[in-house]
């Protein structure tokens, strides 16, 4: 099979600058966390410059996105998400989306507490979605506090200061859905993915 590589590298361009808008960032913002100079930048997404390996590899650790992702090369692998658990204070928190998605969910175990126990709020950009699959759920969000049980969904904007919890020495499961914004902030805020869920 006979691949065009002049069509492959001028769609870059345009998926690299798709994949700045859905990050929220700006080619100033790129630049200090890629290392590649605005100019560089704008030329590449303009189409005026050609990407090179280097290049192509630091956008896409920025955006955690695969180099088939940024050239658009066709899908011939299996498409289902393998995810990977990780743990952050506590919480098992699973993918269930892929790395580019507008949205990106996640399945969490929350373990047990005690429920007189303190709860830290945090607050980033973005907007988040919790549906309790089982047990309950402490949820604090701006001037809300409230017990969440399975079957029940709450959303709400992450500038407010938020934190859920199991809401007592039982543990809870739920999926919870993130903005990019959110996701950007909540997983890879100092370069190592999944760092503050």
């Amino acid at each position: 099979m006979s691949v065009d590589i002049e069509a492959v590298l001028g769609g870059v361009g345009g998926r690299l600058r798709e994949l700045r808008n859905r990050r929220g960032l700006t080619l100033a913002q790129l630049s200090t966390e890629t290392g590649i100079s605005v100019s560089t930048l704008s030329r590449l997404e303009s189409g005026l410059r050609r990407p090179t390996l280097d290049l192509l590899i630091r956008l896409a650790f920025v955006y955690g996105a695969s180099l088939d992702d940024i050239v658009g090369a066709p899908q011939i692998a299996d498409p289902r998400v393998r995810p990977k658990t990780f743990f952050r204070d506590g919480k098992a928190i699973i993918p269930l989306t892929g790395q580019n998605a507008d949205v990106v969910a996640f399945k969490m175990l929350l373990p047990g507490r005690d429920p007189v126990a303190p709860v830290e709020r945090k607050t980033h950009e973005g907007f988040e979605w919790i549906y309790v699959l089982s047990g309950q759920v402490l949820l604090l969000a701006g001037d809300v506090e409230m017990t969440l049980n399975t079957g029940e969904a709450f959303e709400f904007d992450t500038r407010k200061p938020h934190a859920f919890v199991s809401a007592g020495p039982e543990p809870a499961e739920l999926i919870s859905l993130l903005s990019t914004q959110g996701e950007r902030v909540h997983l890879r805020s100092d370069a190592s993915p999944h760092e503050a869920l």
